[in-house]
């Protein structure tokens, strides 16, 4: 596959990206979202939940090179945001369930011109920091015990 080809993992990344960000929440008006977007932590989460894999380093630093050489997304100060022209390829996609959103992403970017590539560059200690701070999320909190409380 050439350099400058889209990867079924830009597809994957852009729409944890409109997820995670509430792009893809039809009756949401821009102005009602997080105006600076979403940090990697969340574009981690949400790609694992889509796929039950944690996007590698390179997966994510190519895949955003891309997006943002497409215009599709932003990164400014380490937060994510999809452009206009990423909300309006996402809003124009062919209809599919979640199951299939992410294949269905990937037809709509591979009938695109090919991707420029942005000189945006992604760190290990960055990844490895959003890595750990999504695996410390997820860990489920104990539960409290009902002391004091009859078992009623």
């Amino acid at each position: 596959m050439g350099e400058n080809e889209w990867r079924w993992s830009d597809a994957w990344i852009f729409v944890a990206l409109v997820i995670a960000s509430g792009a893809g929440r039809h009756r949401r008006a821009a102005a009602t979202r997080r105006p600076e977007g979403v940090r990697l932590t969340d574009v981690l989460s949400t790609a694992d939940h889509l796929n039950q894999a944690i996007p590698e380093r390179h997966e994510v630093e190519g895949a955003v090179r891309r997006l943002v050489g497409a215009g599709l997304v932003s990164v400014a100060d380490g937060w994510f945001r999809v452009t206009p022209d990423g909300e309006r390829l996402w809003r124009t996609r062919p209809s599919a369930g979640l199951g299939t959103t992410v294949d269905t992403v990937q037809g709509v970017l591979t009938r695109r011109h090919p991707p420029a590539e942005s000189e945006w560059h992604l760190g290990e200690d960055d990844h490895a920091a959003a890595v750990q701070e999504y695996v410390v999320r997820s860990i489920p909190m104990p539960r409290r015990s009902s002391e004091g409380h009859s078992g009623r």
